[in-house]
């Protein structure tokens, strides 16, 4: 089985890696929490050959002495010039097609490496649901300061109609004549509230994440949201077209909730998407969420003497 050429851990170290072009490693290895290139590292320049000194000629083995052979000719059981010796191995095979060395012959021990952008390890669906929810939970709290007046005046209006459909529902009567229809304002109202709730998403989560990367549920979880290529901050620019794919199908909740179905396949695409578990959003912005490491907070009691005297 052959491997497809590509930057793997060096089984010989596995704190660096190194490329595999299919046959051997070649090039200088790299740490393994460095973010590779793309493509295969650039050739390293042959080293300079050492000036040997003139060698006085040596009869070959079995001629007679005193005897060269003629310029160009080999000596008795020598190859010709550019003829490989016969313990040296063709050209072309000095690597045999397979694994790389020090795996198992055969297939590719496990799963290969994940990636690792920006040297951080990608954030599991796990906690980037849970840092969404706490977001969404923030954003219901504000529509329900901001949103609130005109929800009740909704319910208002759709609750009689509601009230006589269960009425006639208990009472086996399926007829929908004379039911009492919500006023023109019911369809204005469901607008706002959808209008409102969008401004308030986009007001609360893209200017965090253009700054930090964060929103406060992804710092209380310690994921980040960063630019696949570039060591730098989103920018306004790219953390609204990121929003945008998650947040602007809440105007189609109007539409038989055609705009949560859109949503909901994109809470999930994460979970089919590899390697770099992108959700749709992510993909349209090029951006990845990674895993923050854990600062250890350190306890002044717990720390040595460095002057190692004994209290």
């Amino acid at each position: 089985m052959s491997i497809e050429p590509g930057w793997y851990v060096d089984p010989a170290d596995p704190d660096t890696r190194r490329w595999w072009d299919g046959e051997g490693w070649i090039g200088a290895p790299i740490p393994v929490d460095a973010t590779p290139p793309e493509g295969p590292p650039p050739p390293e320049p042959p080293p300079a050959p050492a000036p040997t000194p003139p060698a006085a000629p040596v009869s070959a083995p079995g001629a007679p002495a005193g005897r060269q052979p003629h310029p160009g000719q080999p000596y008795p059981g020598q190859p010709y010039p550019g003829q490989p010796h016969p313990w040296q191995p063709p050209r072309g095979h000095g690597h045999p097609q397979g694994p790389p060395p020090g795996w198992s012959p055969g297939n590719w021990p496990g799963r290969p490496p994940e990636p690792r952008p920006h040297g951080l390890p990608l954030a599991g669906f796990g906690a980037r649901l849970i840092a969404r929810m706490i977001d969404f939970a923030i954003v219901l709290a504000l529509n329900a300061v901001v949103n609130g007046w005109f929800v009740w005046r909704l319910v208002e209006e759709v609750t009689p109609y509601w009230r006589e459909v269960f009425r006639r529902a208990l009472a086996g009567d399926t007829s929908t004549e004379g039911l009492p229809q919500p006023s023109e304002q019911a369809g204005g109202l469901q607008v706002v509230i959808l209008l409102i709730a969008t401004a308030l998403w986009l007001a609360y989560e893209v200017p965090t994440t253009a700054a930090g990367g964060q929103t406060f549920g992804k710092r209380v979880v310690g994921i980040k949201v960063l630019p696949v290529a570039a060591d730098e901050p989103l920018g306004f620019g790219r953390a609204l077209r990121r929003w945008n794919t998650l947040g602007l199908p809440t105007l189609l909740w109007y539409c038989c909730g055609l705009g949560l179905l859109l949503q909901l396949v994109d809470a999930i695409s994460p979970l089919f998407d590899h390697p770099l578990r992108q959700a749709l959003h992510d993909k349209r912005a090029q951006t990845v969420v990674v895993q923050l490491p854990r600062t250890r907070r350190t306890n002044p009691d717990d720390r040595t003497d460095p002057s190692g005297d004994t209290p």
